[in-house]
């Protein structure tokens, strides 16, 4: 089985970008992350886009659900940002017969404190495992893009 990666940007690959504590979304830390990990599974790494999911259109969730269907593999492992994750994996839906699995990091993965190391891990175990389907790995949980939302109060994914 190959897992394809396709990265997306968000707050999992952002970087300071200046003094002022502003962040951009920056390279793609996927490679580097699995990388360190030593992951041995057979994957690919697609950086398909460098946006904050705020910015993201119709367009961007368009463009990822095509490299999802043009793909010859039928695993994938997602990164995107958490504040319209569920939105793009409604509209996954419409690629029947893949595994996907979408995460992301409420902490960029450069940080010496992140959660972005545990959710890609949760989404490499859930893309092996899980039945074929779109799912979201957030806070050590699975969820399904039609019953989750962001709680953003407690910073944390949680089922409808």
């Amino acid at each position: 089985m190959k897992i394809v990666f396709i990265t997306t940007g968000g707050t999992i690959d952002k970087i300071y970008f200046d003094r002022k504590n502003r962040f951009e979304v920056g390279d793609p830390q996927m490679g580097e992350m699995l990388c360190e990990a030593n992951v041995t599974l057979d994957y690919e790494i697609i950086p398909l886009l460098q946006k904050d999911s705020l910015d993201f259109g119709e367009a961007d969730r368009r463009l990822i659900l095509e490299t999802v269907r043009k793909s010859p593999h039928r695993h994938f492992v997602i990164t995107h940002g958490t504040d319209t994750i569920i939105e793009t994996g409604r509209v996954l839906l419409e690629a029947p017969g893949n595994t996907i699995v979408l995460t992301g990091a409420m902490q960029p993965a450069r940080f010496r404190f992140t959660d972005a190391v545990f959710n890609i891990g949760t989404a490499v175990s859930a893309v092996q495992l899980l039945d074929q389907g779109v799912y979201i790995a957030m806070n050590g949980r699975i969820f399904r893009p039609e019953n989750a939302w962001k709680n953003v109060e407690k910073n944390r994914f949680e089922e409808i």
